[in-house]
C-alpha cells in the first residue's frame, strides 16, 4: 500500500509538473510568435508605403518590359505626377526633414523604420489582376528568390484567399493597388530562425528540468510519504495491540461462562447441600473473575476513550492559571503510601509558586499517569543492589520526582530504575499507544500500554513536549515540559 501511494505521489507531482512547465512553454513561445508576426505586419505596412523610395521610384512599378514579369524602377527624379502612388498627406512627410525615416500609412504615429533597417529589409513584390493573373514582379530586393520563383509563390497567396500569412519563411501581405492586387513579401527567415531556436531551448530546458525535478521527487517522496507510513503502521499496530488487550479478558470471560455451567449442572444433579455448597462457592469465584474482567474491559475502554478526547482538544481545553506546583506536590504526596508498600521510596524535589495556563484536572491525571507507571515499573526491593542505611538496613529503590522552572517552561521530570536493559531506540516509541518494552505483552502488572499515551496527548493539548531517555540502560527519565504564563 505504502510502495504504491509512493508511486501514485510521484504520478501526480510529475504530471502537475508537466502541465504547468507546457502551460508556461507554450504561453512564451506563443507570444514570441505573436511577436514575430505583429513585426512582419508593420515592416510589411511600411514597406508597401514606401514602395517607391525603396524600389528606386515613387511608384516602385514601371510598365512590364519583358512578358509582363519585370517591375520598372523610375529614377528617383521622377516628376511628381508620376508619384501617384502616395497620398497627399504622404507627400508631405516624404518630403520633409523626415525623408530619412520610413513610415507607414498613417505618418509618424504608425508604424515606422530607419532607413538602415528599410535597406536591410529583404522583400519582394507581385502585381496580379483582380482575377489573379500575375503582372509584373519586382525582385530588386532581394537575390534568393526570381521573378518564376516570385509569381508562383503570389499565386499561391492568392489561391488562398487570406490577406496575409506565411509561405516558407516569407510573410505575405494582399493589398489593393492601382485597381488590382499587390502581394508584399517579406524575408523573415532570421526571426522565425531565431524563434524555432527559441522554441527548440525551451522545450529542452523544460524536459531536462523535468528530469531532475522527477530524481528529487524520487528521493524525496520516500521522506514525504514517510509520515503516512508511519501512521499506517502505527494503526496496523494498534488494531493488533487493541485486539489483543480486549481478546484476552473476552477469552477469560467465556472460560469462566463455561465453568459456571458446568458447575451448575453438577450442582442440579448432586443432593447433598455439602456439594451445592462448594457448587455455589465455585461460582462466587467464577463471577468474581468476571468482573475482574470486565472492570479491565471498562477501564481500557474508558482509556481510550480519554485519550482520543485529549488528541483533539488542542483547541477546546479549557485553559485557567493554575497552580501546577501544587497539583504536582499533591499528586506525588497521595502515591507515597502505594510506594511504601511496595518498598519503594519517592525523593522529590518540587519547586513551589509556578503557574501555568492549563486544566487542573488533565494535569493532576498527567502527574498521576507517570507516577503510577514510575511505580509500577521501577525494579522492586529485592533486585537491587542492597546498600546499608543508618541502621543496618537495604536502602529502598527510589522514584525521583523534581519539578521546576526552566527557561520559559515548568518542567516535570520523574525517573526510576528498571530490571530489565532500556535503549533510547526503544523509549522513543514509549509514548506509542499500547506499546510495550514487553514484547510477549505480559499483563502481569494490570497495564494497557496507553498510559504515557494518555501523558502525551495532555502535554501536547497544553502545547508542550515530553520525551523519554536512558542514561546508562537502567534508568528510565520522563521530562513533561509545559510553556509558563
Amino acid at each position: 500500500m505504502i510502495k504504491k501511494l509512493k508511486i501514485r505521489f510521484i504520478i501526480l507531482a510529475m504530471i502537475s509538473l508537466t502541465v504547468l512547465l507546457s502551460l508556461i512553454v507554450a504561453g512564451m513561445n506563443i507570444a514570441n510568435y505573436r511577436n514575430v508576426v505583429c513585426d512582419a505586419d508593420e515592416r510589411i505596412e511600411v514597406l508597401e508605403e514606401n514602395s517607391g523610395r525603396l524600389f528606386g521610384g515613387p511608384s516602385g512599378m514601371m510598365e512590364s518590359g519583358n512578358n509582363n514579369n519585370n517591375m520598372n524602377t523610375p529614377s528617383v527624379g521622377a516628376s511628381t505626377d508620376d508619384r501617384d502612388v502616395f497620398d497627399a498627406d504622404d507627400r508631405d512627410y516624404i518630403d520633409s526633414d523626415d525623408d530619412n525615416n520610413y513610415f507607414g500609412p498613417k505618418g509618424p504615429g504608425g508604424p515606422s523604420m530607419s532607413r538602415d533597417e528599410a535597406e536591410e529589409s529583404r522583400f519582394f513584390m507581385v502585381m496580379a489582376s483582380q482575377d489573379g493573373d500575375i503582372q509584373s514582379t519586382n525582385v530588386a530586393r532581394i537575390s534568393s528568390v526570381d521573378d518564376a520563383e516570385a509569381a508562383s509563390m503570389a499565386e499561391e497567396a492568392l489561391a488562398s484567399g487570406n490577406e496575409a500569412g506565411f509561405i516558407d519563411d516569407f510573410r505575405y501581405s494582399v493589398d489593393d493597388f492601382k485597381g488590382g492586387k499587390r502581394v508584399t513579401f517579406l524575408d523573415c527567415g532570421r526571426t522565425l530562425g531565431s524563434f524555432r531556436e527559441f522554441l527548440k531551448a525551451s522545450v529542452l530546458m523544460s524536459l531536462i528540468g523535468l528530469l531532475a525535478v522527477f530524481f528529487v521527487i524520487l528521493y524525496f517522496a520516500g521522506r514525504i510519504v514517510k509520515p503516512v507510513a508511519e501512521s499506517y503502521e502505527k494503526q496496523k499496530r494498534f488494531i493488533t495491540d487493541a485486539g489483543h488487550e480486549i481478546k484476552t479478558p473476552l477469552a477469560i470471560i467465556k472460560a469462566n461462562i463455561d465453568l459456571m455451567d458446568m458447575e451448575l449442572d453438577s450442582a442440579e444433579t448432586s443432593g447433598t447441600a455439602e456439594d451445592r455448597s462448594k457448587a455455589v462457592g465455585e461460582l462466587r469465584e467464577s463471577l468474581g473473575d468476571i468482573n475482574d474482567q470486565v472492570d479491565r474491559l471498562t477501564g481500557l475502554t474508558n482509556d481510550l476513550v480519554y485519550l482520543s478526547r485529549m488528541e483533539e482538544a488542542e483547541n477546546s481545553l479549557v485553559m485557567t492559571e493554575v497552580p501546577i506546583s501544587d497539583i504536582v506536590e499533591e499528586t506525588v504526596s497521595s502515591f507515597e503510601p502505594l510506594a511504601a508498600e511496595k518498598g519503594k521510596d519517592i525523593c522529590k524535589d518540587i519547586e513551589p509558586m509556578v503557574s501555568v495556563q492549563g486544566s487542573s484536572k488533565e494535569l493532576e491525571k498527567l502527574v498521576s499517569i507517570l507516577m503510577e507507571n514510575a511505580i509500577k515499573y521501577s525494579i522492586g526491593p529485592a533486585k537491587i543492589d542492597l546498600k546499608d542505611d543508618e541502621c543496618g538496613m537495604p536502602a529502598p529503590p527510589e522514584i525521583v520526582v523534581s519539578f521546576g522552572k526552566d527557561g520559559r517552561n515548568a518542567v516535570l521530570k520523574i525517573s526510576n530504575r528498571t530490571e530489565n536493559e532500556l535503549t533510547n531506540e526503544s523509549l522513543s516509541h514509549v509514548f506509542e499507544r499500547f506499546y510495550r518494552e514487553d514484547s510477549s505483552r505480559n499483563s502481569e502488572t494490570g497495564g494497557h500500554g496507553i498510559g504515557l499515551s494518555m501523558a502525551s496527548a495532555i502535554v501536547k493539548a497544553h502545547g508542550g513536549e515530553i520525551s523519554a531517555k536512558t542514561t546508562d540502560g537502567h534508568d528510565f527519565i520522563v521530562t513533561a515540559s509545559i510553556p509558563l504564563n
